[in-house]
């Protein structure tokens, strides 16, 4: 199976945390997020972001020591912020980057930390989704890992109206979804700003992973089990996995059987496989 057919491990949840808060700080560790970002960029003011770097260390070392991958939001590399925001980030799991445009973006921050933590680029402007395949082109050189669609952003330039169906954003946030897959990367959905509206997330994040996305950014913790429950493969998916699974075993050498009605082939059983493993990667950490 090629990279880009592997279903990623389980990345159902990735909670933005203000780095001007220690004791959101100290509570993201307990929630059950997947990943957590620490967000020195739109959640700290210009006069704090140098207190608020000095958060960096002691988050990462709670949310590591919780079982939780700990990723650090820069600044854009359009501000006089972003150098010493990546300098107090290098024991990250992962660099956000916010408003990237293209691959000069992500080349810059790379150059600055050659051995520095893999990156994760925000496509957020309409220049963003049109440098898609050089972004992709790009990923493996400079340690890529995955997308984040800033949807809030996107929104905005493109001028959209609001609409809970998001009918003006589908086509690049799918474009996204695509591009990361071409590269074997994870690719997050945007945020759901209306943290008090649990049915609305609950549409758009079916919407999202309808689209592919491999799970949800989030601003509110009470969005956390709501996006873990939506993107984690249900039980009666995993049961298939595994019944599909045995079913080939049970035909060594057959390139199709079937199975419940259906014919399945060879790629059906290493879709079925990826999603076992990220189910047991996801129960193991």
């Amino acid at each position: 199976m090629s990279q880009s057919e592997a279903i990623q491990p389980l990345l159902r949840s990735a909670l933005f945390v203000p780095a001007s808060r220690p004791s959101a700080i100290e509570k993201a560790a307990g929630l059950g997020a997947d990943l957590l970002m620490l967000d020195l960029e739109d959640a700290v003011g210009e006069g704090d972001k140098s207190e608020a770097r000095e958060a960096v260390g002691m988050a990462i070392s709670l949310w590591r020591g919780a079982g939780v991958s700990a990723a650090i939001r820069i600044n854009g590399t359009d501000t006089g912020f972003w150098r010493d925001d990546l300098a107090a980030a290098s024991d990250a799991d992962f660099i956000v980057i916010p408003k990237v445009d293209g691959v000069a973006d992500l080349e810059a921050v790379r150059t600055a930390a050659p051995d520095g933590p893999k990156l994760i680029a925000m496509i957020e402007t309409p220049h963003a989704v049109m440098s898609l395949p050089a972004l992709m082109a790009s990923a493996e050189g400079v340690g890529l890992a995955g997308l984040i669609a800033g949807t809030n952003d996107l929104a905005k330039a493109l001028r959209l109206p609001a609409d809970r169906t998001r009918t003006g954003l589908v086509p690049h946030l799918a474009s996204m979804v695509l591009a990361g897959r071409a590269a074997g990367l994870f690719v997050l959905d945007g945020v759901f700003n209306a943290y008090r509206d649990d049915e609305g997330f609950e549409l758009e994040a079916h919407q999202g992973k309808a689209l592919g996305f491999d799970g949800k950014s989030l601003i509110h913790p009470a969005q956390v089990p709501l996006a873990n429950r939506v993107f984690a493969p249900t039980p009666a998916e995993i049961e298939r996995a595994h019944a599909i699974v045995s079913a080939f075993a049970d035909a060594p050498g057959k390139g199709a059987i079937p199975f419940d009605g259906e014919m399945i082939e060879q790629l059906h059983r290493e879709r079925a496989e990826a999603l076992i493993r990220s189910v047991e990667e996801r129960t193991t950490r």
